[in-house]
């Protein structure tokens, strides 16, 4: 692909181009900010119901120290082949029993 660009000699046609090409990159930027806040790989899995222990512990609002100490209190934490992954609901329904 070859782009040519035109000998610009008319200053208001340089300057229309700075203002198309600024509108043009702000647009860009907003698109990229879009994309990154989008993009599931971004979130840590926050959209999904079953979440890594780091990831649920953000989700409780808790450190993940406070997270482990959670599990030693009873909350169910499913482990496969050493992957532990706990569901959003087991989270709330934890919380929500040892609330008073």
């Amino acid at each position: 692909m070859s782009i040519k660009f035109e000998k610009l000699n008319n200053v208001t046609d340089k300057e229309s181009l700075v203002k198309s090409f600024d509108e043009i990159l702000i647009k860009l930027e907003h698109l990229v900010e879009s994309l990154k806040v989008n993009n599931p790989k971004n979130d840590c899995g926050m959209h999904s119901e079953w979440l890594s222990l780091k990831d649920a512990a953000k989700y409780a609002g808790v450190s993940y120290n406070t997270f482990i100490t959670f599990r030693h209190m009873g909350l169910k934490v499913c482990e496969i082949e050493g992957i532990k992954r706990v569901s959003r609901k087991e989270i709330d329904n934890f919380l929500e029993s040892h609330s008073y």
